[in-house]
């Protein structure tokens, strides 16, 4: 169930970034943007030392903040 909850995550946190910096990306390109933006966040949370519950929203949340900040730093990198 908890790999299911991760694609699902996923797949919001690219979505929500591609909307927020006005990207196209179809089902697969979110799917992967929000994976990795998953991983983004954790480790910034990491760094930051900050305490994260490991809640759906907690998740959500880094997932996308992760995604919106890789994602830029991909266009600022591809332009």
């Amino acid at each position: 169930m908890g790999f299911i909850v991760w694609i699902v995550i996923g797949l919001i946190a690219g979505a929500v970034a591609h909307r927020v910096l006005d990207s196209r990306g179809g089902f697969l390109g979110s799917l992967v943007v929000g994976l990795i933006g998953a991983l983004v966040g954790g480790k910034i949370a990491e760094l930051l030392d900050l305490n994260v519950t490991g809640g759906f929203i907690d998740q959500l949340v880094l997932a996308t903040v992760g995604a919106i900040l890789s994602l830029f730093v991909w266009r600022k990198i591809r332009s």
